[in-house]
């Protein structure tokens, strides 16, 4: 069973916060000012926040940036997954992933059905990895922000947890650069 070592010392990660809405303003932007206060309250570090409209394009050139950034550990987007003409985030992330960490996507589905039902059905909520960050897409409501954070998130990211998490294969996520 899952559980927090306490022997382990707590690794801070820096985050970065990106809002992908057409009418949402800094003002209003409640599902990043969520994840923020998680973040922050977890002890890591928020290394940047933006707000990008839904452009596949745009939400993708931002992530590789992002991804190119050493100050940037981890992305986390909020808004986008769902099933409108409008939601691209889930295209934008998969156009930017070297590898897909499939069962985020299972795991947040169960977590939304305990809360949600058969509504969870409707997001399409994923994780992967790219140039050694890791990268995950979540709905944009607050209450979708929270689940991911306190119940998938607030573990993975968090070094003493046990039997494995994020942080502690992050060294070893572009190895694959280093053999000759």
């Amino acid at each position: 069973m899952s559980r927090i070592d306490d022997t382990r010392d707590f690794i801070a990660v820096r985050i970065a916060v990106l809002t992908v809405s057409d009418t949402r303003t800094p003002q209003e932007d409640r599902s990043g000012d969520l994840l923020v206060e998680r973040i922050e309250g977890a002890g890591h570090i928020l290394s940047t926040r933006d707000i990008v409209t839904d452009d596949r394009d745009l939400i993708a050139a931002k992530l590789r940036m992002w991804c190119g950034d050493e100050t940037i550990d981890v992305i986390v987007t909020t808004g986008g997954t769902g099933l409108t003409g409008r939601d691209v985030t889930v295209e934008a992330h998969r156009d930017v992933y070297e590898k897909e960490i499939d069962a985020f996507a299972t795991v947040f589905t169960h977590v939304s059905m305990a809360k949600i039902g058969t509504s969870a059905v409707q997001s399409r909520a994923c994780g992967g990895v790219a140039e050694g960050t890791y990268l995950f897409a979540l709905p944009g409501s607050p209450g979708a922000c929270r689940d991911a954070w306190d119940e998938i998130l607030a573990y993975q990211l968090d070094f003493r947890h046990q039997p494995c998490n994020f942080v502690e294969i992050m060294p070893r996520l572009e190895e694959h650069l280093r053999r000759k």
